[in-house]
């Protein structure tokens, strides 16, 4: 049998890295990720555990080699370590490179062990602040104590760690060095993200919007920041913070556009593929999912919807209009 074709857009990238949300769903309700009144969605929309698999195992076929599982925020979803224990015979195989998960780590302290033992090495955190008040507001009502119990438990179980905070202008623009410094002084990388428009959330985003670049050239007058040309498959561009060893990232969606590499898709808890996350282009792959027992309609799917993969987002020209994409960001995977 003829091995699968690798995924190529129509601009010769390689598509290599696969984000799959494996629920809408989350313990916290981040004020700039989710509605406070959020209506979830119906159970039997979701993919089940088997599905998710499967489908996974189609892009690993196809030559991606990292799968990053997000939400909503993944550990919430039941039976969620059965996926991540099914998945890793790809990274035994030695088909799949890396296996990780973006995670706010209010589950970690339950989880850490668990994950490390599944050959998880890597995850990201979603924390932008420090100080107890400000995540209580910025979350709608979390708890930061139970948020670094997990950050703890996972450093206790050897996985390695990156912080991961928007920068939102009013509610902690003032504490992200505090936050990086921490971070830092636990051997984990941090990076910055500028506000996307994503979902309607209710307040004006252009009120909460801060500008990376601003912040870099703020940051330079509190430390030394030197380029480095790491890249970890993300869209992030580095530097080195010479007076803490520590690496700093900055995601820059609206002022500095990331697009030019893109290796990435996502796909929703519900099986849609979405080519790009600025853009409401999407594949259906649920449909063929559930049509046959064997993957050959959804590999023709995916590979069609590759076909469509655009050269890049449109969030600056979203922003100017004030508009959004429709979907929220906990629906799309952050």
């Amino acid at each position: 049998m003829l091995a699968p074709s690798p995924l190529v857009d129509p601009f010769g990238r390689a598509v290599t890295y696969l984000r799959v949300s494996v629920t809408d769903r989350c313990d916290l309700r981040c004020a700039y990720c989710m509605a406070e009144d959020m209506v979830f969605l119906p159970k039997k929309e979701l993919l089940t555990i088997e599905e998710l698999d499967r489908l996974c195992s189609a892009f690993v076929r196809k030559g991606v080699r990292k799968i990053r599982l997000t939400g909503g925020e993944p550990l919430v979803r039941r039976g969620i370590m059965d996926l991540i224990n099914g998945l890793s015979r790809h990274l035994d195989s030695g088909a799949l490179d890396e296996l990780t998960l973006t995670t706010n780590a209010t589950q970690l302290s339950r989880y850490a062990d668990d994950l490390a033992r599944a050959g998880v090495k890597r995850l990201n955190i979603s924390m932008d602040t420090l100080d107890p008040e400000a995540f209580r507001r910025i979350t709608r009502g979390g708890d930061l104590a139970k948020v670094l119990e997990g950050v703890d438990a996972a450093l206790g179980a050897g996985l390695k760690l990156k912080i991961n905070a928007v920068a939102l202008k009013d509610d902690n623009v003032a504490d992200l060095p505090d936050l990086i410094e921490w971070a830092h002084s636990k051997s984990m990388d941090a990076t910055l993200i500028e506000i996307m428009p994503m979902g309607e959330i209710g307040p004006d985003r252009g009120d909460q919007f801060a500008s990376l670049l601003a912040l870099r050239d703020d940051f330079a007058k509190r430390w030394t920041l030197t380029d480095i040309p790491d890249r970890t498959g993300g869209p992030a561009r580095y530097v080195r913070v010479e007076e803490t060893g520590g690496k700093l990232g900055f995601i820059t969606p609206l002022t500095g556009n990331f697009c030019e590499g893109c290796n990435r898709v996502r796909v929703t808890c519900t099986g849609q593929l979405y080519m790009c996350l600025g853009q409401e282009d999407m594949a259906d792959l649920r449909t063929p999912l559930r049509a046959s027992e064997g993957d050959l309609l959804l590999e023709d799917a995916i590979d069609e919807a590759i076909t469509r993969k655009p050269k890049g987002h449109d969030f600056v020209a979203q922003a100017a209009a004030g508009a959004s994409a429709a979907r929220h960001m906990s629906v799309t995977g952050g």
